[in-house]
């Protein structure tokens, strides 16, 4: 089994080795770039199943590059950094990263952190001994074993990890409120707690991936409480 590759960007030399190690330590292929420049050459050298990106590097930074990152493809992102406040945990969440961890962490949080966010990736169908699990809402279709997403009209949706578990949350719980404190359990997410805007933030971006057709995504806000998806969901 290939072991899964990371790209750890940070321009702290010291740090990126200790992330390095940690990483090959516990099975993880490891590259390493201390710039976007040198990320770019890397991506271009090999392909990778997660991008370690650190906020602030020298010339373009780590939200700038996040954007470049999603305007290509959907490689999970952790983005890494000394700045804490909630509005870096919002900005990272709506450019489309997966986790937020702030400096100092300990690296075995960070080992953890990348196994969660590679445990929402796809899995590879080699054998399948059933049929995919599949759910239906609103004209909706979720293949949940693939985590893929389709519209009413049969076009493909991508959604991040952390927006995936998010749907999968209100698929779950149809038609029941679901407070912010049980969405983040739910989902997993890990960019910030019910007291900052996170998952508010998260929410909104998944009802902009699910609104087409001029109709708007099933997921009302209560306001005080939380959120519901409002659709019927069947299975098969």
């Amino acid at each position: 089994m290939t072991a899964p590759a990371v790209l750890v960007v940070e321009d702290d030399p010291g740090l990126r080795v200790l992330i390095a190690r940690a990483l090959q330590q516990n099975g993880f292929a490891v590259f390493q770039a201390s710039t976007g420049a040198e990320m770019w050459n890397s991506l271009e050298q090999r392909p990778v199943d997660l991008i370690i990106l650190d906020v602030m590097l020298p010339g373009k930074n780590g939200i700038d590059l996040c954007r470049e990152i999603r305007t290509r493809g959907d490689v999970p992102i952790i983005f890494i950094s000394a700045k804490v406040d909630e509005t870096d945990r919002v900005i990272g969440l709506e450019l489309g990263a997966d986790d937020y961890i702030p400096k100092p962490f300990g690296t075995r949080e960070l080992i953890a952190r990348v196994r969660a966010v590679l445990r929402r990736r796809p899995q590879e169908s080699g054998s399948s001994d059933s049929s995919p699990e599949r759910v239906q809402f609103a004209g909706w279709a979720v293949d949940m074993r693939r985590r893929a997403v389709f519209s009413p009209s049969g076009a493909s949706i991508e959604l991040t990890g952390a927006e995936f578990d998010l749907l999968a949350s209100f698929i779950g719980s149809p038609q029941r409120v679901l407070g912010r404190e049980r969405l983040i359990e739910l989902s997993r997410v890990r960019l910030g707690d019910s007291s900052d805007r996170s998952i508010d933030v998260l929410v909104s971006r998944l009802r902009r991936k699910l609104s087409s057709a001029g109709q708007s995504a099933p997921i009302v806000t209560v306001r005080g409480v939380g959120y519901m998806l409002t659709a019927d969901v069947t299975h098969g």
